[in-house]
């Protein structure tokens, strides 16, 4: 009889042992679909990039990476959300320069980004690029800078929402040129870019993947982009500094989870973004985007959110920039 218990148990324990391992319950992991956190509405870069990485690391993990697009709050809302969900990697975050900047320019943030979102890594920095409607009869910066200065009331400038790079691009510009414009902030890039197209607003500091093609196409026209050194893709296109000495801002992109997530899903999650940015199709479609890879280890995206969360601080102070 203790024979036949015994067999029965050992049975039951072999049924089940793909979920049972001395490593943890993080060697099951992934077991299910993994949602991916994305601050701001479709058609913009965070969603760009969110999706091709998605893609890429659902094929090679055999689990669904599920975008869900949750804009509003300046990208906070997204951040949240991760917070709010289980530390078991199946909530993700796709961190950009708002998670930095809101550190300052909001003042009663219910989190703290640096202490309860942990990185995993980078996957692409770019820069920004200021991006006019053609009706615009500015051709350069210090063109432009004239028109605004003599038309105040009549510059609007459009962003991707409340404390986002985009935003604080053009409130540094304002800053170090005394240009006034009305700030418009949008939902996101792609609405932006359509009202730049129709006119409702005259200028745009935008991440280089969402306007790319469009001022390939000359639907739209670049003054500048707004890194220290001109874009390979567009060599012609001047840097902000070339006017505006001094200037220099980009927007970078990685993925976060909450913190508390165990170090091996992190790790596990680490090894998906290195596996996808050495593949020369990820390569290739992040070069076209206008877009130079990260890569690095947790740590060392860890030292780029400090830094740029430190560097933001600096611009948010600076510009006045105020979200309640």
């Amino acid at each position: 009889m203790l024979r036949r218990k015994f067999l029965k148990l050992s049975a039951a324990t072999a049924v089940s042992a793909p979920f049972i391992n001395i490593r943890g319950a993080w060697a099951a992991y992934p077991d299910k679909s993994i949602r991916w956190m994305v601050g701001y509405v479709p058609g913009g870069t965070t969603d760009i990039l969110a999706r091709l990485i998605g893609a890429y690391i659902s094929e090679k993990i055999g689990q669904q990476i599920v975008i869900e697009n949750k804009a509003g709050a300046g990208n906070n809302l997204a951040v949240e959300a991760v917070i709010a969900a289980p530390a078991d990697g199946y909530t993700l975050l796709l961190v950009n320069p708002a998670n930095g900047i809101n550190a300052t320019l909001y003042k009663n943030l219910s989190f703290n980004f640096i202490r309860d979102i942990a990185p995993v890594g980078g996957l692409m920095r770019v820069p920004n690029v200021m991006v006019v409607n053609n009706a615009v009869p500015a051709k350069t910066v210090k063109e432009f800078i004239d028109y605004a200065k003599a038309n105040p009331s009549k510059v609007n400038m459009a962003s991707s929402g409340n404390g986002t790079s985009v935003h604080l691009s053009g409130e540094l510009f304002m800053a170090m040129t005394g240009v006034k414009m009305t700030h418009v902030p949008y939902r996101g890039s792609n609405p932006a870019l359509t009202d730049i197209m129709g006119g409702q607003v005259q200028v745009l500091f935008d991440n280089m993947p969402s306007s790319i093609e469009l001022i390939r196409s000359g639907k739209i026209r670049a003054l500048a982009v707004t890194t220290e050194k001109r874009a390979e893709y567009f060599p012609n296109v001047p840097t902000l500094a070339e006017t505006v000495p001094g200037y220099e801002a980009s927007a970078w992109f990685g993925m976060g989870v909450k913190a508390g997530t165990s170090p091996e899903i992190i790790a596990f999650l680490h090894k998906q973004i290195e596996q996808a940015l050495a593949d020369p199709k990820i390569k290739a479609r992040i070069a076209d985007l206008g877009g130079a890879q990260m890569g690095g280890s947790s740590a060392d995206f860890a030292k780029i959110i400090a830094d740029e969360t430190a560097k933001w601080k600096k611009v948010v102070e600076f510009s006045g920039a105020k979200v309640e």
